[in-house]
């Protein structure tokens, strides 16, 4: 089964220097049809202004990937984290018992385009810790990069979640499987550029949820960018 999110569909805010698209609901934007998908609770698609962010702000109990698309992000938080993270950078904080942390654009002259993904933990009041890692695009060329884990296999970063995260790029013209095991799903997100999902025109901030078939097959109508979330049916 393949249910389509198109981009249009998202929740959208936009400030003077801020453009975001909520895939589930957030803040002043409610949907009772898409509060999240199995453990995933937030996809905000973000575009940010030179020398613009987020204050200091909390969080508790969550865990935040954020992954860069375009741009550098500027981090700091209550822990003793604080750096600068550019395309093709993922981050993970596991909020725990309570964090607090900005985020703002790195440059004064150019935008920021980021996903930050909110993810539930498999256990609450976990102790708050960061971590973050930068995935080559030949890591990801043409091929399923697995970017974050349960267990950090394979190089990706650790999540406190049985929650898989995947990045691809595609070249224009090729063709990738997708595969679901037993008991499981997938939240697909097209961040750039236009693809062929068995068949269903995904363009860029699409998205689909895939349940209850084994296998389904990409093709990149462009040079295209795609994160993929294997999760457990629930």
């Amino acid at each position: 089964m393949i249910k389509l999110r198109r981009s249009q569909e998202r929740g959208h805010v936009k400030l003077d220097w801020l453009d975001s698209y909520h895939s589930f609901s957030f803040s002043g934007y409610y949907d009772p049809a898409h509060m999240q998908y199995s453990t995933l609770r937030v996809i905000n698609e973000d575009v940010v202004e030179g020398g613009a962010g987020f204050g200091m702000h909390p969080h508790r109990n969550m865990e935040i990937v954020t992954y860069i698309l375009a741009g550098s992000l500027r981090h700091q938080d209550s822990i003793g984290n604080g750096s600068v993270i550019g395309g093709g950078c993922v981050q993970r904080m596991t909020a725990g018992t309570g964090v607090h942390h900005s985020e703002f654009n790195a440059s004064t002259d150019s935008t920021l385009h980021l996903l930050q993904i909110w993810v539930t933990p498999s256990e609450q009041n976990l102790i708050p810790s960061y971590e973050e890692k930068y995935f080559s695009t030949e890591q990801k060329q043409n091929r399923w990069c697995l970017i974050v884990s349960p267990n950090g296999q394979d190089t990706s970063i650790t999540i406190h979640q049985d929650a898989y995260i995947y990045s691809t790029v595609l070249s224009k013209g090729h063709e990738l499987p997708l595969t679901l095991q037993p008991n499981r799903c997938a939240y697909l997100q097209l961040a750039k550029g236009e693809v062929l999902l068995d068949g269903h025109l995904l363009q860029a901030g699409d998205a689909a949820m895939l349940e209850d078939a084994a296998q389904f097959e990409l093709l990149a109508e462009t040079d295209a960018e795609l994160i993929l979330f294997d999760l457990v049916k629930m």
